[in-house]
């Protein structure tokens, strides 16, 4: 430790002496080697390297392992070097750090990207999708110092609002307290992404639209690439026979992501243009990769209201499919592990696998998550599930408590409305391997 903390020293003292031990504390959490260490830490080089290396991708469409672990590729191009990226991204208005929200690898790429932007940065805001806009007062006054985390945990409705292992996201939100960073709550509330969904945009009276602009209309090739998830989706007004772009269920459908998207892309613009000084500050928005791939999303958005200066990086599972990695795709990639849950472990954090909230009754799902428990039981988008285990539902706590009591290796019983017919799902939660 004292030869690394003797390189930085000696390497940066003059230039980002400040954030060092704010850096070297990131990175000691995520147990990086020494190699990592010095890669991450050469931020600003004597001498610019390419960040587009000569070297042409030899990897072939199909293959596995295309981006190795710990490296950097640049899609389309080749291998990219570390210092040069991070070199950068500083220089732009807004860099996206995309995740698979259960992946706790991408998590720990997400914490050391931080690191290394605020060595540079120090001007840095953080935007989560994780939280609603309303939440903003909560994740100011945990900034603040003012709140521990249960009492964080609980005031930002985490349970409901997002419903994944908090120990995930925790180091993330500490990095952002420890250095007074200031966090933004991205996201709306789901209820007004389904009111779009079903009445449209303008269909939603502006006083319930929380402040937000229409989007962008979206260009072909997202409609090509969101087309394929939607038909996943056996959705309640889907016709029979091949479903066309001007589908209405595709329409409504295509008009809620696009919600989303808009809706972090804004309060982004926001958090760039609402400063008090002469220099905007670096934005930082943390959330799920599927918004930020291929410049469809966030980006798309963030183009429409005037920042032209997005960089893209995501975490890419060495297992994932090389047909995938295409120029375009994002910035830059970084090859992480694959997500493998312990198979003898209990569950911290019992899952069903949907986004929901209370309404017509019941628990309305909004989402269904792909491969979850929720998805192999039958759930559809739209359901509403009455009863759990023979509990009538009447508040989201009833929904999360059931849930996370449940035991591996046993089923649920769900009493589900769909299209005006009541009828019975069951979700079978996978046991302990043994």
């Amino acid at each position: 430790m004292k030869k690394i903390i003797g390189f930085v020293r000696n390497r940066f003292v003059t230039r980002v002496t400040p954030m060092i031990s704010v850096l070297l504390l990131a990175l000691g959490l995520l147990g990086l080697s020494m190699t990592a260490l010095q890669a991450s830490t050469n931020i600003k080089p004597g001498h610019k390297p390419a960040l587009n290396s000569t070297f042409k991708s030899a990897f072939k469409p199909g293959e596995h392992n295309c981006v190795p672990l710990g490296q950097w590729i640049i899609p389309g191009s080749g291998p990219g070097e570390y210092a040069a990226i991070i070199d950068r991204a500083v220089e732009h208005s807004v860099v996206l750090l995309g995740e698979s929200h259960t992946n706790a690898d991408h998590h720990r790429w997400q914490l050391q990207m931080l690191a290394a932007l605020y060595a540079v940065r120090p001007d840095m805001v953080i935007g989560f999708e994780m939280f609603p806009r309303r939440i903003q007062p909560v994740l100011d006054r945990w900034v603040a110092g003012e709140l521990d985390e249960k009492a964080f945990l609980a005031e930002s409705e985490w349970d409901s609002v997002w419903n994944t292992d908090p120990d995930l996201y925790l180091p993330l939100f500490h990095f952002a307290r420890m250095n007074h960073i200031p966090m933004v709550a991205l996201n709306i509330d789901s209820k007004l992404r389904r009111m779009v969904s079903e009445k449209g945009f303008y269909g939603v009276p502006v006083e319930d639209r929380e402040g937000l602009t229409r989007p962008a209309p979206p260009s072909q090739a997202y409609l090509d690439f969101l087309m394929p998830i939607y038909k996943q989706h056996d959705r309640k007004d889907r016709k029979d026979g091949e479903v066309g772009f001007d589908d209405p269920d595709f329409i409504r459908f295509y008009a809620g992501q696009q919600l989303w998207d808009r809706a972090m892309a804004q309060m982004l613009n926001e958090a760039f243009r609402k400063t008090e000084t002469a220099q905007t500050p670096l934005v930082v928005g943390i959330m799920g990769s599927g918004h930020i791939v291929n410049g469809f999303g966030v980006p798309h958005q963030l183009h429409d209201l005037g920042i032209t200066d997005v960089l893209s990086l995501l975490p890419w599972d060495m297992n994932k499919s090389c047909k995938q990695l295409v120029a375009g795709v994002a910035d830059a990639v970084f090859g992480v592990l694959p997500e493998r849950p312990d198979p003898f472990a209990e569950p911290k954090y019992q899952r069903l696998g949907i986004r929901f909230e209370m309404a017509r009754g019941g628990a309305l799902v909004l989402q269904v998550e792909k491969g979850s428990i929720a998805e192999a039981s039958g759930l559809q988008d739209a359901d509403v599930i009455l009863e759990m285990a023979g509990v009538t539902l009447q508040t989201t706590d009833d929904v999360i408590g059931i849930v996370k009591r449940h035991a591996p290796g046993t089923w649920l019983p769900l009493k589900v409305k769909r299209n005006d017919h009541e009828m019975e799902i069951i979700a079978k939660f996978p046991p302990l391997k043994s």
